[in-house]
């Protein structure tokens, strides 16, 4: 026959769950593992024009309140029911392709191993992880991502031949492009004209959409000449000009917003600012160029001529290198965002103004 009657054990045990498992509320920090103090870049005694803000790694960017993090009740009830060391796996970035953020300083990143958006939604204060393209199928190799019109967040998908779109919560909304993309990669968009670019990588070409989906035009075919790709990938639209990273080209092509070529730089060599592998592309507010240089594990910085002003990194896994680094993009506020693909981070910089 069932008893009422608890035991004590059970009744103390209730209490403590109620009363201190609850979860605390959290606040966003950047993480900063190797306790990094102050680092800038160059060093003295030349003028700083870049300082180390912390990295995106994944729950470690989201901390209780409390400095101990847990409370005293919730760790007794582990303590009593054996659950201390049973939590799972954390949450944390695997292999971070490209980012976008939003008006609120939200970070959306790709993250092709985990094949899903992570979101650092930083005024909640909570991580979040969007894994579905459509509500019946998961994504497989998101990549390319970008803010699109109404609030919602686009997703290149390089597998399911895609572009997603997704809502603030990562409910998906519909998609485009299916039978037209061969293998979508970089994304960028147009606020103002509400034209969406999508490199094909394998198309060898850049399509033009409206934010209705519809196919506008496309720019370039395969080759080596001016206004011609071999396998772009990624991309990024900054004051009225579309930069395209011309991967087995080595080098970056600059279009204006009619699709006509205005500039290109870039060429395969050894010495500092040459591009053997360059991935990531952005922008900041005073039309300073960042490729990531994939092969040297390198963040390369150019004038709006392509000469070349300034290189950062080496390859390892300290504050200041990369391995195999992925995509860049930057904030409204001229924070740098820096995939580090194999070190399974992102690293943030700000730029601190001034010629280069």
């Amino acid at each position: 026959m069932y008893s009422q009657r608890q035991s004590p054990i059970a009744l103390l045990c209730l209490a403590l769950l109620i009363a201190g498992c609850a979860e605390a509320p959290k606040v966003f920090q950047y993480d900063n593992p190797h306790q990094v103090a102050a680092k800038v870049w160059p060093a003295a005694p030349e003028t700083p024009r870049y300082g180390y803000v912390g990295e995106l790694t994944g729950e470690n960017n989201f901390r209780s309140e409390t400095h101990e993090g847990r409370s005293t009740a919730k760790k007794l009830f582990e303590w009593i029911t054996g659950l201390t060391g049973k939590n799972p796996d954390p949450v944390v970035l695997r292999r971070p392709q490209c980012g976008a953020v939003d008006t609120e300083g939200s970070v959306f990143v790709t993250d092709i191993s985990r094949a899903a958006v992570y979101v650092f939604d930083k005024p909640a204060g909570r991580l979040e992880l969007w894994d579905r393209a459509r509500e019946d199928t998961p994504f497989i190799a998101p990549i390319g991502i970008a803010l699109g019109a109404n609030g919602e967040i686009l997703v290149a998908d390089a597998e399911l031949h895609s572009v997603f779109r997704l809502d603030r919560k990562g409910k998906p909304l519909g998609e485009f492009g299916k039978n037209v993309l061969k293998r979508p990669t970089g994304l960028a968009r147009d606020p103002q004209r509400g034209r969406i670019y999508v490199a094909d990588t394998r198309a060898h070409d850049i399509k033009i959409f409206d934010d209705d989906g519809k196919l506008l035009d496309v720019i370039g075919r395969r080759g080596e000449g001016p206004g011609e790709f071999n396998s772009p990938t990624y991309l990024a639209f900054a004051f009225d000009k579309l930069y395209v990273t011309d991967t087995l080209n080595s080098r970056i092509q600059i279009f204006d917003e009619h699709g006509k070529m205005i500039n290109k730089f870039g060429q395969r060599g050894l010495y500092v600012g040459d591009l053997v592998r360059p991935k990531g592309v952005a922008v900041d507010n005073e039309n300073n160029i960042y490729v990531v240089e994939s092969l040297y594990d390198k963040l390369l910085v150019f004038d709006n001529q392509g000469r070349t002003l300034f290189a950062l990194g080496n390859t390892g896994k300290e504050t200041g290198e990369f391995y195999l680094p992925s995509g860049v993009w930057v904030d409204s506020n001229d924070q740098i965002y820096i995939a580090d693909m194999f070190n399974g981070r992102i690293t943030v910089l700000q730029f601190l103004g001034g010629s280069q």
